[in-house]
């Protein structure tokens, strides 16, 4: 009865024991093989966008209508290296020769040829194992297409931030390897070579991910997911379901702590992962350019880009606010600064957030900003919106200590809160901006289309500059003209785009306009 008794005993026991330790083990696989899915998936996103950036600096060097290989050529060409994060190097060839790149002039021949590894639409050739020529230096991918090509660091199409045990292979649609990373395994990177599709064998994991024609393998070996089993199976007594039920339940919480938007926002301000899209604001008597508004757009690592209503809030509640905003001004003096101090008509409207309006903190870090970078005080406006005054007593302080500094303020989406009036009346502000919704209703018989022209009457006596947002057709750009709205923004003008689209825009049209400039007093009222 006693060895009975025992048996049953080290059997009850036994039982849990074993089947939670198998069960580890069969999670802890499954959890590494979901790991891999994300890294492969991460890393065919990255491959995509590397191959769009560089298809899209080549596109932009053949619209260039600049002389071959002169200085403002040489100079378009590096400027275009430069502001890529994916692109090395351009060249121009013409004759079998490389007459030029983004370093400088040359005359080095190239034989015309070559067979490439992969052509795609349009006489787009990749070569995939190229020496540069003038830098020289590792290997290169090259993209060719009719007089240019561009150098990408193969590097670049499986950048991810993993461990040195996990494996990459990168393969476009006509099968070339464009990229492997961390292969020091060779049975590894020989396994990941022939791998077709997910799961694992004897000795690795295997994460294979297709998407337009495009392969990623990430691999690592199995052993990497026992790595956490040994502290595990120590706390895996007779007690070990119970133990192992909170172990998971605290696993569960710090990933999902981690992964929380808070937890991903606070990454992406630590890694300035945000960059600044500029809106063109034209003056709507003759569609001049005047000014740009400075949208943030936070950039996630695999290349997309998220829009601000969709982070602003929550960075707002989570009082990363201001570690953004100063991103962002940042990134306005870094894109726009050699332009705004050569043309003294132009500025550039920055959001002001709740908090900056409360506490004025942004107006001494404004003035760091500006100091020695040619960029006037009255060349950055500050907008505020009407749920930015909480603390009204606080804010006109803070509108008045801007304007004292040289800063114009404008309220901006005017009309979409309950107090604007007061706020028209109370606040000592420079324009206003018309929300887009009352420019939508114009034209519609809409309730709300009779109240733009009230607010424009308002705007007018109370000496008020007047800018309304969201301008999408003709029609809506000659109501607000007639009705004598000075300025305007919207798709009927140009989207928010980079610094160098909005910079090449606005180039182009003061050389069009060269008999009729932009006045200086046209954005300084």
């Amino acid at each position: 009865m006693i060895v009975a008794a025992t048996g049953l005993a080290l059997l009850g026991v036994a039982v849990p024991v074993i089947a939670t330790l198998a069960m580890s083990w069969h999670l802890a696989v499954r959890n590494e093989q979901q790991r891999l899915d994300r890294v492969a998936t991460l890393a065919l996103e990255r491959a995509q966008a590397t191959m769009d950036e560089a298809t899209g600096v080549l596109h932009a060097m053949q619209r260039s209508r600049l002389a071959p290989c002169s200085p403002a050529h040489i100079a378009r060409m590096r400027r275009a290296a430069m502001d890529s994060a994916v692109v090395k190097e351009v060249g121009f060839f013409q004759g079998g020769l490389l007459r030029c790149t983004s370093w400088g002039p040359t005359e080095v021949h190239v034989p015309d040829d070559l067979p490439p590894d992969a052509v795609g639409p349009d006489d787009l050739r990749l070569f995939a194992h190229v020496v540069p020529q003038i830098s020289g230096g590792r290997q290169m991918l090259a993209l060719h297409q009719h007089d240019y090509n561009v150098l990408i660091d193969p590097a670049r199409f499986s950048d991810l931030v993993v461990g040195p045990e996990v494996g990459l292979l990168v393969r476009n649609a006509q099968g070339v390897v464009l990229s492997e990373r961390s292969l020091s395994d060779e049975a590894l990177a020989g396994r990941m070579r022939q791998r077709q599709a997910s799961g694992r064998d004897a000795t690795h994991l295997f994460s294979v991910v297709r998407r337009d024609g495009w392969v990623v393998v990430a691999g690592e070996p199995v052993a990497r997911a026992a790595s956490g089993l040994p502290r595990q199976q120590g706390m895996l007594l007779p007690v070990g379901l119970l133990i192992g039920a909170v172990a998971v339940a605290m696993v569960i919480l710090a990933f999902r702590r981690r992964l929380s938007p808070t937890g991903e926002l606070t990454r992406a301000v630590q890694r300035r992962e945000f960059v600044v899209h500029y809106q063109p604001i034209v003056r709507l008597a003759d569609a001049a350019i005047v000014g740009a508004e400075a949208l943030a757009r936070w950039r996630r690592p695999d290349g997309t880009l998220v829009r601000p209503d969709q982070f602003i809030p929550l960075a707002e509640q989570s009082g990363l606010i201001d570690a953004i905003t100063d991103q962002v001004l940042d990134a306005i003096v870094r894109d726009l600064g050699p332009l705004l101090a050569a043309h003294p008509c132009l500025y550039v409207s920055l959001n002001l957030s709740t908090a900056d309006l409360r506490s004025g903190r942004l107006l001494a870090v404004l003035a760091r900003a500006l100091e020695g970078s040619g960029i006037a005080p009255r060349q950055l406006w500050l907008e505020a919106t009407e749920r930015g005054f909480v603390d009204l007593a606080a804010a006109r302080r803070t509108i008045e200590q801007a304007r004292q500094a040289g800063h114009r303020v404008a309220l901006d989406d005017f009309g979409t809160g309950y107090s604007s009036l007061q706020y028209l009346q109370g606040l000592p502000l420079d324009a206003l901006k018309i929300d887009k919704t009352f420019v939508d209703a114009i034209g519609t018989g809409a309730a709300t289309a009779a109240v733009t022209g009230h607010i424009i009457d308002m705007a007018r006596e109370l000496g008020l500059h007047c800018v309304a947002e969201g301008i999408e057709t003709t029609a809506q750009a000659d109501f607000l003209r007639a009705q004598g709205v000075g300025y305007g923004q919207g798709w009927l003008f140009g989207k928010a785009a980079p610094a160098m689209a909005f910079i090449e825009l606005f180039l182009a049209q003061q050389a069009s306009r060269a008999a009729v400039p932009v006045r200086e007093d046209d954005a300084d009222p």
